[in-house]
């Protein structure tokens, strides 16, 4: 029997590149985006009560994504007329208008991104990338059909991610609540053994391995 291949982009990789059908017409990933951070979410099938949830959820952080710059595209393999009812019901019955565009993507799309896991059934598993301006992958989450996503999290990882960028840091556990050093930073170890001597005159922490400041 011919094994499936079965792939996806990895840490560091360049987004794939794709023409996608969307509810915001045709696009181009990571093209059109080019130059912004995207987070692109998949999700199971439309009409089903844990993806609405999510995507209430996304809408209403919105405005946090706009004050990063960010930009939020959904997907899953249901057809753009599913997706455009969809919209529309959540707007009729709960309220809220989804501003970001969601894709229909098929199999060749969904393999692309390794949204169709063989013992997940033929639905596309909830997935999360988040791409930098550059079109990389910089981070990852995989869930399972039956829980759903926590958008706090991934507007933390967006922050995260580009506070360590501008500023050549690294960030705590549950930053910024951090158990030990609450909203400061991790500094770079020491490369060589004259900057691990003065390590600790310039920064505080615990050893010269485990430095932080404040940003």
């Amino acid at each position: 029997m011919e094994e499936k291949s079965f792939n996806m982009p990895l840490l560091g990789d360049s987004f794939p590149e794709m023409t996608v059908t969307t509810t915001h017409g045709e696009k181009t990933l990571p093209g059109d985006y080019k130059g912004k951070w995207f987070v692109l979410f998949s999700h199971p099938a439309d009409f089903t009560p844990v993806c609405t949830t999510e995507f209430v959820g996304f809408q209403n952080r919105v405005n946090e994504f706009d004050k990063l710059g960010v930009e939020l595209v959904g997907m899953s393999v249901d057809q753009v007329f599913s997706h455009i009812k969809w919209v529309e019901w959540i707007k009729e019955k709960l309220n809220v208008e989804i501003t970001f565009p969601v894709v229909a993507a098929n199999d060749t799309i969904a393999n692309k991104l390794g949204l169709l896991h063989p013992g997940k059934g033929t639905n596309t598993v909830r997935a999360v990338f988040i791409v930098d301006p550059a079109g990389k992958v910089r981070l990852t989450l995989y869930y399972p059909q039956e829980i759903g996503r926590n958008m706090d999290e991934i507007v933390r990882a967006v922050k995260a991610l580009q506070i360590s960028d501008n500023n050549g840091v690294a960030m705590p556990a549950n930053w910024p609540e951090n158990d030990l050093i609450k909203d400061k930073v991790i500094v770079p170890p020491a490369k060589t053994q004259a900057d691990a001597a003065v390590r600790l005159e310039k920064y505080d922490g615990y050893d010269w391995w485990f430095c932080y400041k404040d940003l």
